[in-house]
């Protein structure tokens, strides 16, 4: 199948220069690349940590993070 593809001009070079220095055509080095991004594991979205999964504070800074405001935490942060 054909298809129309629009790259910038910078990119465009690179790839004729990739495709040249690896003695392959541009049309080789596109489906190589296509391919194998298509092979790549897909990057699965960061999931959002809980309060459960926080990091637990001991010693002067210890608090119960369930029942923590804002404003206290920021009296924490005051000198």
């Amino acid at each position: 199948m054909r298809t129309t593809l629009e790259l910038p001009d910078p990119l465009f070079a690179r790839l004729k220069a990739r495709a040249a220095s690896e003695q392959v055509t541009l049309k080789q080095l596109l489906q190589n690349y296509v391919e194998k991004g298509l092979e790549a594991p897909t990057h699965p979205t960061p999931s959002r940590r809980s309060a459960g999964q926080l990091p637990k504070l001991e010693g002067r800074l210890a608090i119960d993070s369930s029942h923590v405001s804002n404003a206290d935490l920021f009296e924490l942060l005051e000198p």
